[in-house]
């Protein structure tokens, strides 16, 4: 079983990914999802543990699905 560390840094490594891809800062997601910049700093760097709900709203801030998001 992986280590949730590892997870939660590979989930924010996607994020992060998908963002740069998107063409999208920090600053644009994070208001474009209504969260905190610094709170999506920390989901991207592996430090924070985003809720179901939160990584929705990040989905959906990133014009992607659900599906999309966790295929990698």
């Amino acid at each position: 079983m992986q280590n949730t560390r590892d997870t939660t840094w590979l989930f924010g490594q996607r994020i992060k990914t998908l963002r740069v891809q998107a063409g999208l800062t920090q600053m644009a997601l994070a208001s474009k999802c209504n969260l905190d910049r610094t709170y999506l700093s920390g989901i991207e760097r592996g430090i924070r543990n985003p809720t179901l709900e939160t990584i929705s709203i990040i989905a959906t801030g990133l014009g992607i699905s659900l599906t999309a998001l966790f295929d990698y």
